[in-house]
């Protein structure tokens, strides 16, 4: 699927056209229209902003292509928004229970100091969870889960109904 885009006077004019539709309208590709490559929306990674939900067509290397005006976080960003994951974190009911973890700066996200037990099918099948303690500081197996509807209460290491 091949992509051209109307110019004038350099600039393009509306938006790419499929070649095929521009050789049902013309019998030809028109002077007047270049290539177009078509670049998907990008993704911002954890410390990037997307600054635009339209790209910008902009002639690289000779083609025509869509821009994406993505850029890296300024400091201040950066610390907000990993200040924001911080009080979210610690806004939780129950929170003190995890008050040992840390902020990974890398992925923004609050991690144990410990890492987390591979998960054992066994217990799992049987009803007991891996969770962490922050009274012992390090992951604990809970009472057995009983059916019905429970929260667990980090403090007491017990399923409370609800």
């Amino acid at each position: 699927m091949n992509l051209y885009i109307q110019t004038q006077e350099g600039q393009p004019i509306n938006h790419p056209a499929l070649e095929d539709n521009l050789l049902q309208v013309f019998g030809a590709v028109p002077e007047n229209w270049e290539p177009f490559v078509r670049v998907e929306k990008p993704i911002p990674t954890m410390y990037q902003v997307l600054e635009a939900e339209e790209p910008v067509y902009t002639k690289v290397d000779g083609v025509w292509t869509d821009v994406w005006p993505l850029r890296n976080m300024i400091a201040e960003e950066k610390t907000a928004k990993q200040q924001t994951v911080i009080d979210v974190f610690n806004a939780r009911e129950q929170a003190t229970n995890w008050s040992a973890w840390t902020l990974d700066e890398d992925t923004c996200k609050m991690v144990p100091p410990i890492p987390r037990p591979e998960p054992d099918l066994t217990k799992l099948n049987a009803g007991i969870r891996t969770f962490w303690c922050g009274a012992d500081n390090n992951w604990k197996d809970t009472p057995v889960y009983s059916e019905g509807s429970y929260k667990f209460d980090f403090f007491a290491w017990v399923w409370v109904a609800i």
